[in-house]
């Protein structure tokens, strides 16, 4: 039968059944208007030029748009093990809402995870364990330059703005925070009403589009800069170079966006679409980077200032370390971004492929400045799929002080993972300005939520630091971690990784680490 015979059968029987059904009974009107329907889609299907399946399957071939759509759902319901899926598994996921919500986070018969898989971790325990500190100890920020140090939980609210969250979820994150006693940074979406209004400690970040304190052209306005972070709740201030999601490019908020609102928390134009470039104007060197940190230390009122990258190229990062040795001045703190990603929407290419995983970063980060003698007077902070007390001891005993969680809060306040953030229809309000979807997300049920699960977490944390025989991070060692190379070996990260000594970049480099030292230029980003 001919494509021109097909479509003029299915159209006639269409026809046919909207002409019989109006001289039948209203029941026989009721069974025929689908017939109808089908007989239309199916003479579409026949004629449009878009999907090659519609053109060969009409009306059936939407089955096959219908399940891709529902594939994730399916995957994560119905198909996906415990501990398997990506990016957190049911089992991370499921913890997390147990202890946001109080109930039990304990699970019977022994573990489903394979211990003799290659790449399984482990921590060591101790044959004397310590007893567990009533009290959770904090993290001093503040170098030498600092005239106002914080002390800052061991784990906090990560960097998620105003605008790619909704109000709501803002507020929520925010009042756990307080609640809580640890600090919520503000992404670089501004400082906006609802960080402030809960009344807890924040983390101002800025980025490269210097929301809430730029200029009509887009440069750093140290005036606006000045005033926002005297507010007593600006407890921190952070200069973001790059995120795990999609390091080495900006971000794209579209115009229809910016409503008055995030125009007026942003400084930006309402309806225009708004860049943020993938690199910074307030610096070009090494030096100029540090310079401008010890900038915003000073235009805060001495409190801690530093910055937050994903880490690329160690010999880079070398070169900051020199310029703040020639410059006598260095930042408080540094979070080390993981490229295993975050809130932020990415393309799949960056997201896949670009940046270093939070571990080597740590341990970058964390031997160049022990190597550089610097250690003692910066923080480092580690962000990236930290969700449950054992991911906060790992990543201690790899170079972090402290530890943010993004997506981890996220479920929290009730987040399912649905992986919408950027479309504007998330499903449980979180990342929408919908307004119709940001009211189901009501502030005085997932605020304590969000309390609850990082009180919970970090008590985990200093019940396993307990039972591996240490009662403060400080006293945590790489020999304490151990992973799994095949199903006959495994190796403490003290054998797996090298570790410097203090200061030993300045008296006698080690080979592996010479050729960078030496070619690191604090006046130039040498690729």
């Amino acid at each position: 039968m001919t494509r021109i015979a097909t479509v003029t059968l299915i159209v006639a029987v269409g026809v046919l059944a909207s002409a019989a059904s109006a001289c039948l009974s209203p029941w026989w009107l009721f069974a025929a208007a689908p017939v109808t329907l089908l007989g239309v889609l199916g003479g579409w299907d026949l004629v449009q030029r878009r999907h090659s399946v519609l053109r060969n399957y009409p009306v059936l071939g939407h089955a096959r748009f219908l399940l891709e759509r529902l594939r994730p759902e399916l995957q994560q319901y119905f198909i996906e093990r415990n501990f398997d899926g990506r990016p957190f598994d049911r089992d991370v996921r499921s913890i997390v809402y147990e202890r946001a919500k109080g109930t039990d986070a304990e699970e019977p018969f022994g573990t489903e995870r394979d211990v003799y898989r290659p790449g399984h971790e482990f921590l060591v325990p101790s044959m004397a364990p310590c007893p567990v500190p009533k009290t959770p100890p904090r993290v001093r920020i503040g170098g030498p330059d600092c005239g106002r140090p914080y002390e800052m939980a061991l784990l906090n609210v990560s960097a998620m703005s105003f605008g790619s969250l909704s109000a709501n979820a803002v507020l929520a994150l925010g009042g756990g925070a307080a609640a809580g006693g640890f600090a919520q940074d503000t992404g670089e979406g501004g400082l906006s009403e609802y960080h402030l209004r809960p009344g807890g400690d924040l983390v101002w970040e800025v980025g490269t589009g210097y929301f809430g304190c730029r200029t009509r052209d887009g440069d750093f306005d140290a005036a606006q800069f000045a005033g926002k972070a005297a507010h007593d709740q600006v407890r921190c201030v952070s200069l973001k170079l790059s995120q795990g999601a999609k390091p080495g490019i900006g971000g794209v908020l579209p115009g229809a966006k910016v409503n008055a609102e995030i125009a007026r928390v942003r400084g930006v134009p309402e309806g225009r679409t708004v860049v943020s470039p993938p690199y910074h104007r307030v610096f070009s060197t090494p030096r100029e980077l540090v310079r401008f940190i010890a900038r915003m230390r000073e235009l805060s009122g001495g409190k801690p200032a530093g910055f937050k990258l994903c880490v690329g190229s160690r010999r880079q990062f070398l070169a900051v370390c020199r310029a703040m040795l020639e410059e006598g001045t260095a930042p408080d703190f540094i979070v080390v971004d993981g490229a295993e990603g975050g809130t932020g929407a990415a393309p799949l290419e960056f997201a896949d492929h670009m940046g270093t995983p939070l571990t080597e970063g740590l341990l970058t980060v964390h031997n160049a400045l022990v190597g550089a003698g610097l250690r003692d007077r910066i923080r480092i902070g580690a962000s990236g799929k930290v969700a449950t007390g054992s991911d906060l001891v790992k990543r201690m005993v790899q170079g972090a002080d402290y530890a943010n969680a993004a997506r981890a809060m996220m479920f929290a306040v009730g987040c399912i993972q649905a992986q919408r953030c950027h479309t504007n229809t998330c499903p449980t309000g979180i990342t929408t300005q919908d307004p119709h979807r940001a009211r189901a997300l009501d502030v005085t049920d997932k605020a304590p939520r969000v309390h609850r699960f990082q009180e919970a977490t970090v008590a985990s944390a200093m019940q396993l630091m307990a039972s591996m025989g240490v009662t403060h991070p400080a006293d945590l060692r790489p020999h304490m971690l151990h992973r799994r190379i095949d199903p006959h070996t495994e190796r403490s990260y003290e054998q797996l990784y090298e570790w410097l000594e203090p200061g030993q970049l300045l008296a006698e480099p080690p080979q592996s680490w010479a050729a960078d030292w030496e070619s690191a230029d604090p006046d130039r980003f040498t690729v």
